[in-house]
C-alpha cells in the first residue's frame, strides 16, 4: 500500500476542526512539511469537487499545485488530490491528502472540557496516499517523501490542534 497515516486526538468538536480544514487560506499555517507557501486561489470554504491552487516550494523551486476536493462528508471527511499542471495538462501528481474526523466515544460534545456546549474530543486521522500518483517511484518514493511525511503530518496535526484552540 502506498499510503501513510497519523492520528491525533484534538479537544474540539468535529465542526470546529472541519471549518479550519475547509479554508485553504489556513493550509500554509498548518503545514508541517514546510512546502506550502500560501496564496490560495479558488473557493473558500471548500466543498465537494472544488478546485483550488496553492503556492508551493521544494528547495529553491517555486510552483503552484492544483488541487481538487475528491472526498467530502460534512464535519467528517475531506480529501483533495494534488497535481502539477502545465498549460492545463496534468504532468505529475495524483497524491491525496485526507483528513478523517471521528468523535471520541464518551466526549459527545454536550458538555465540553471547558464547560461550554460543543466541546468533546475528535480523533483526526491525516493520510498521505500516493497509490494513484503518476510516476510514484520517481516523484514520491525516490525523493524520500514517504519517510519525511510521517513527521511532517504529525506537526500538521499539532498545528491544527493549536489553530482550533486559538
Amino acid at each position: 500500500m502506498r499510503a501513510i497515516s497519523v492520528s491525533r486526538d484534538i479537544v474540539a468538536a468535529p465542526r470546529q476542526i472541519f471549518a479550519v480544514l475547509r479554508d485553504p487560506a489556513r493550509h500554509a499555517e498548518l503545514d508541517g512539511s514546510g512546502m506550502l507557501r500560501g496564496r490560495p486561489q479558488g473557493p473558500s470554504p471548500l466543498g465537494p469537487g472544488d478546485r483550488f491552487s496553492m503556492g508551493m516550494a521544494q528547495g529553491r523551486i517555486a510552483y503552484r499545485s492544483v488541487n481538487v476536493v475528491v472526498e467530502y462528508e460534512k464535519d467528517r471527511l475531506i480529501a483533495w488530490e494534488t497535481w502539477g499542471e502545465f498549460r492545463g495538462r496534468r504532468l505529475v501528481g495524483g497524491q491525496r491528502w485526507r483528513y478523517e474526523l471521528t468523535p471520541v466515544e464518551g466526549t459527545d460534545g454536550t458538555d465540553g472540557v471547558d464547560g461550554t456546549e460543543g466541546g468533546g474530543t475528535t480523533r483526526v486521522t491525516h493520510t498521505y496516499d500516493w497509490s494513484r500518483a503518476r510516476l510514484p517511484r520517481l516523484i514520491v518514493e525516490l525523493p524520500g517523501y514517504p519517510r519525511r511525511m510521517g513527521p511532517a503530518m504529525t506537526t500538521t496535526l499539532e498545528r491544527l490542534a493549536s489553530a482550533v484552540r486559538d
